[in-house]
């Protein structure tokens, strides 16, 4: 029997893990010089938590969470979003009351849906949440620190920002109603989704891909038109934010976000390099979701992006760092030994270093052929001569003519530090 990876899951292997590594390492140090502090959240939740936040009549509940009962038969389900969890963990630890705070995560999420290229049923994710602010120029920094993301991973011309204000819950409840009773004239022409999302989640037909249902809404009612005076006047301070910043960005009425606790500032990072999957990293404001669970009013904003699909966005101009520094070869016996004894004192001595010893028999063309491989700036070759001079060969293997000296194990490290500068 051979076994396979779980459809929709994907393996990622050293070259890919190395990408993935270094994407997330860099956005990270990112949130760090803002001022972010890492959090980490359990993988599994409870059931009621999803529910509660995201909405029952999202997409997300009704037909994309892996949910279980466990040994007691509590309801639990792996996450999949990191707000939830967030906010959780935050009231949870009393973090949020009267208090402003960054905090970031990063890990797997969990969604069951139809799996394609930029999307899986686990996927990577890093998210940025801030609590207690509840001005627009928290929302411009997340956005202004989203730009200086894409710049350093050398994307920024690849992407654009999509931004839209969704208002309160009052004037958004009075667009709902109003969207709702003029799609009721056109049932028939609906497709599937937009059929069922007319009776549970009407906002999201506004963002449905379907050419004729796109049509139809053309002479929808717009958002625009039931926007609250103050989430007007946010909307147009954040814009204005961005503009003296000038970072262009475009206001698209479609944006709503697919989970029913954003309020007022929506946004999408987006990208016609992906196909079908171009939304890169999606935020916004949710300053009712606290209350909602339970705690004191307080204001939030976060965002999520996706590392599967930022790494199809670097696979091809991200270049591998070499596996070694240093490889050292030898023979068998004494040589061996000592190779293994001289790679822990250069580890002690240059924890920088990566070094590489060839534990596997072979002869030493065979083994200088790995160490060629391994795109190492050195090879160390030690034999039975080197053993009994109690030296090493010290082989340039980068440099042309590849030159070789011979060095005493007392002048090793200071000989080493210096070439590898």
């Amino acid at each position: 029997m051979k076994f396979q990876t779980i459809r929709g899951m994907q393996d990622l292997l050293p070259e890919q893990q190395t990408l993935f590594s270094d994407i997330s390492d860099r956005v990270g140090s990112v949130l760090h010089r803002y001022g972010y502090a890492e959090m980490g959240m359990p993988l599994l939740e409870s059931t009621s938590l999803f529910k509660r936040v995201i909405g029952e009549a999202t997409d997300i509940v009704e037909k994309e969470m892996y949910t279980f009962d466990d040994r007691n038969g509590d309801s639990l389900t792996l996450r999949p979003e990191g707000t939830a969890s967030c906010v959780r963990v935050a009231q949870q630890h009393g973090l949020l009351f009267n208090q402003t705070q960054r905090f970031w995560y990063r890990g797997p999420m969990f969604r069951y849906e139809r799996p394609q290229k930029g999307r899986y049923r686990q996927f990577e994710q890093i998210g940025a949440e801030c609590f207690g602010m509840a001005g627009p120029d928290i929302d411009a920094e997340l956005i202004l620190m989203c730009a200086r993301l894409w710049r350093e991973l050398g994307i920024a011309d690849e992407i654009e920002l999509e931004l839209n204000s969704m208002g309160d819950a009052a004037s958004r409840g009075e667009f709902r109603e109003a969207l709702v009773g003029y799609l009721e004239q056109y049932k028939s022409e609906l497709d599937e989704d937009s059929l069922r999302r007319l009776e549970s989640n009407p906002l999201r037909i506004l963002d449905s891909k379907v050419a004729s249902t796109q049509a139809i809404l053309t002479d929808a009612p717009k958002l625009k038109d039931f926007i609250d005076d103050e989430s007007k006047a946010h909307f147009e301070e954040l814009c204005a934010i961005l503009d003296a910043a000038g970072l262009a960005y475009h206001i698209n009425p479609s944006i709503v976000r697919g989970l029913d606790y954003y309020n007022r500032t929506v946004f999408e990072w987006v990208t016609n390099s992906l196909g079908a999957q171009g939304t890169v990293c999606g935020g916004g404001r949710y300053d009712g979701l606290v209350e909602q669970m339970g705690g004191k009013p307080t204001p939030g904003v976060g965002f999520a992006m996706g590392l599967d699909r930022l790494a199809l966005m670097l696979e091809q101009k991200f270049q591998s760092a070499a596996v070694a520094d240093i490889y050292v070869v030898s023979t068998a016996g004494d040589a061996r030994m000592l190779a293994l004894k001289v790679a822990e004192t250069i580890r002690d001595a240059l924890p920088a270093a990566r070094v590489v010893v060839h534990c596997h028999s072979g002869k030493f063309k065979a083994q200088m052929k790995k160490a060629d491989a391994s795109d190492a700036k050195i090879a160390l070759i030690i034999g039975e001569e080197e053993v009994a001079a109690q030296s090493v060969n010290v082989k340039m293997l980068r440099d042309e003519g590849q030159s070789q000296n011979l060095v005493g194990l007392n002048d090793l490290i200071s000989h080493l530090t210096e070439v590898l500068k």
